[in-house]
């Protein structure tokens, strides 16, 4: 399945999200020049792609094209990262917005392959959208990262690739989001379950722990051989009672437990390679 060395993790840094809000979270980067300042030090810890929500002058999520524009810019500016948005936006955004997340021209983009019940809300991913979407990443040359929440979204990615075929660049790339309340558990045993269902055509995989399941996730992905997306969007405290103070502390966390596993951390070149993403 893999075409990535043993010897390299993919770390991706999720740094904002869409859920979280500035009040509860005064250190979560919600401006332009506290996302750059958080890419650049997470770039320097060891992460090799950012994954990009973006919030307004009041500190709400949006997905204003302008915004997402200038936040590509400045990223691919001011870092050498490989620059993923969110077409996931917040569980409230329409879908035809979403749909216009790649005019912002990034070298990625998320791709959720099913609907999810997310906490007490609905994310909405209907197999048109996901179609749509995916068609036209294919037009753009925009690589994506199949989210997959639950094992009835790998089941869709069979479909989806022997539908339409290979994403753009040929290499497919997947993120186990796992924990998320009504999606899979944050578990070794359903991290496996859904790693030996992927289709034969994957070609690397990523997993994210979303809160008190972003050691055993990351542990669990690291025996299987897989990589890691870990941020603010997806755990708020180190420990039970100890909260995160900077992106880069979880980045560091996961690249020394990478270092354990014999794996180092990759470059964004080294990720550009994997992913086969063109430089924009």
């Amino acid at each position: 399945m893999s075409v990535t060395p043993d010897s390299l993790l993919l770390v991706t840094v999720a740094p904002t999200g869409a859920e979280t809000t500035k009040e509860d979270c005064p250190q979560l980067p919600t401006t332009l020049d506290e996302l750059v300042e958080t890419a650049q030090r997470c770039e320097a810890a060891g992460a090799a792609m950012i994954h990009v929500h973006i919030r307004d002058a009041e500190h709400r999520p949006t997905l204003d094209l302008g915004r997402l524009t200038a936040t590509v810019d400045a990223l691919h500016e001011s870092t050498d990262l490989v620059v993923q948005l969110s077409t996931g936006g917040s569980v409230h955004d329409p879908l035809e917005n979403r749909l216009k997340v790649l005019d912002a021209q990034p070298d990625s983009c998320s791709l959720t392959m099913g609907t999810t019940n997310f906490g007490d809300d609905v994310f909405m991913n209907p197999w048109p959208f996901i179609t749509e979407l995916y068609q036209l990443s294919q037009e753009r040359e925009v690589v994506p990262e199949f989210e997959l929440f639950d094992l009835g979204h790998v089941h869709s990615l069979h479909r989806l690739l022997n539908t339409y075929g290979l994403p753009y660049g040929g290499r497919v790339h997947c993120d186990l989001v796992m924990n998320v309340p009504g999606g899979m558990p944050g578990t070794a045993d359903a991290l496996v379950a859904a790693v030996n269902a992927l289709p034969d055509a994957v070609t690397s995989w990523s997993a994210t722990g979303i809160g008190r399941s972003t050691l055993t996730v990351a542990l669990a992905a690291l025996a299987k051989g897989g990589h890691l997306r870990v941020g603010m969007e997806d755990v708020l405290t180190l420990a039970k009672g100890v909260p995160v103070d900077h992106n880069a502390q979880l980045v560091e966390r996961v690249v020394r437990l990478g270092e354990v596993a014999q794996r180092r951390a990759m470059t964004p070149d080294e990720a550009r390679e994997l992913l086969q993403i063109k430089r924009r």
